[in-house]
């Protein structure tokens, strides 16, 4: 039996742990920042596209699902059981590690950063409606708009973010490749030089006049003390600026192939784990020394936020924790029918031996949609969907191959397996 060889597209690789990497400096900033108006000034632009950015390429890589079982497979056991699994973690590491016995271990009001798998499995669920919807991004942004006058939505699943954040996946399941492309010429890598400039410029200045929490799209303008009528206004405001930063990120972004860009496929696993290793520091009051809070103290955390995260994508990683992160659980679900079909045409039992049962197999894989087996994966944060078909002796080749996606730049090279998924990366893998 032989595959073809997986293709992946090395810029969203790069995109996606660039981006993990600004994930865990800005989550390393939040214990310091109150001390120095420039980091939080950082902080602010930061945390005004990064996230913007994981989604719109989580909502890309979205655009061909659908809710056939295997991918609804795939995106319980890439999404909803490692949301099970961190969010009883933390829960778990916040009550006895921060002594707080009034932490609840519940899987209804998630903590820290597991707000995301939450909202990406929502995300995903409704992109078949998205997909037939005449206008989804003026629709997904009247309905974030509306939940930021909405404070009794609450904090159930962690919905206002999932509501406020929507248009963003919606706006990754509108792009097309060129969109990419034009992002990614020399005239917008120029600009993006004065345009980060100005933004830092810009953040400086609103740290002592604007409540940082509108970043974080967690709560209703009733909520941070607000007039009703800000919170359309800032919605607006907030895509606007995070549209024009996270193509001035996308700009700079190397579509070629280096050393981090296998590091892409891990960032499900950056972003998950690194919270821990901050929430540790903070618990046992690591950034409360005072040298920490000079400018080069604030440099170290960068560095060593910026290389923990790192480690944490690497394959030796990912292999420790695959089992909570990519579980097959296969004890959980009806095997697929061209499963059965393979194993019966493997053992030649079941329909029929020799050629009867060829045939038999043949026709169960002939019945799938597209004449392809049920092979192809799919993204859980971010990661690309690869089309791959088996092919062999007495296995001939699928009429057509599926493409779940069109490369958006011309330096496509194969990165190396990705990790199977069903539906997301995160931020990916």
């Amino acid at each position: 039996m032989s595959l073809q060889t997986p293709q992946r597209d090395s810029f969203f690789d790069n995109a996606k742990y660039l981006a993990i990497v600004l994930v865990a400096m800005a989550h390393s900033w939040e214990p310091l920042k109150g001390d120095s108006r420039v980091l939080e000034a950082a902080y602010t632009v930061v945390y005004t596209f990064h996230m913007p950015a994981f989604i719109i390429i989580s909502g890309y890589f979205s655009r061909g699902f659908d809710l056939r079982p295997d991918r609804l497979r795939r995106l319980v056991t890439g999404v909803a059981v490692p949301y099970v699994v961190f969010e009883t973690v933390y829960s778990l590491f916040k009550r006895y590690g921060d002594h707080d016995p009034g932490m609840a271990v519940t899987l209804l009001d998630p903590w820290y950063l597991t707000w995301f798998l939450v909202a990406l499995f929502i995300w995903r669920l409704t992109t078949p409606l998205w997909r037939i919807a005449r206008r989804p991004l003026p629709l997904a942004l009247g309905i974030a708009m509306l939940a930021t006058v909405s404070p009794e939505i609450g904090d159930d699943l962690d919905l206002q973010r999932v509501l406020q954040f929507l248009p963003y996946f919606v706006l990754g399941l509108c792009m097309k490749p060129e969109h990419f492309r034009r992002v990614r010429s020399r005239t917008m890598r120029i600009a993006a030089v004065p345009v980060f400039a100005t933004a830092l410029v810009v953040g400086w200045w609103a740290v002592p006049r604007m409540d940082t929490a509108w970043f974080y799209h967690r709560d209703a303008a009733q909520e941070l003390g607000a007039p009703w009528w800000s919170g359309p206004v800032m919605t607006l405001v907030l895509f606007g600026c995070a549209l024009l930063l996270t193509a001035c990120f996308f700009a700079w972004v190397p579509g070629r192939r280096t050393w981090f860009t296998s590091l892409g496929a891990g960032t499900l696993y950056g972003y998950l784990l690194h919270g821990l290793v901050i929430k540790a520091a903070d618990f046992h009051g690591w950034f409360d020394h005072g040298w920490m809070r000079e400018p080069l103290g604030e440099i170290l955390v960068t560095v060593v936020a910026a290389a923990v995260v790192t480690l944490l994508c690497t394959k030796p990683v990912r292999r420790v924790f695959r089992c909570v992160m990519e579980p097959e659980m296969r004890w959980a679900f009806r095997p697929e029918p061209t499963e059965q079909a393979r194993e019966r045409e493997r053992t030649g039992t079941g329909t029929g031996t020799g050629e009867r049962g060829r045939e038999t197999a043949e026709k169960s894989r002939r019945r799938e949609p597209g004449g392809m087996s049920h092979t192809t994966e799919i993204s859980v944060v971010c990661d690309i969907p690869l089309a791959r078909s088996d092919t062999g002796p007495g296995r001939p080749a699928p009429l057509r191959t599926e493409t779940p996606h069109p490369a958006p730049g011309p330096e496509v090279r194969a990165s190396g397996r990705t990790s199977r998924s069903g539906g997301c990366g995160w931020p990916g893998r």
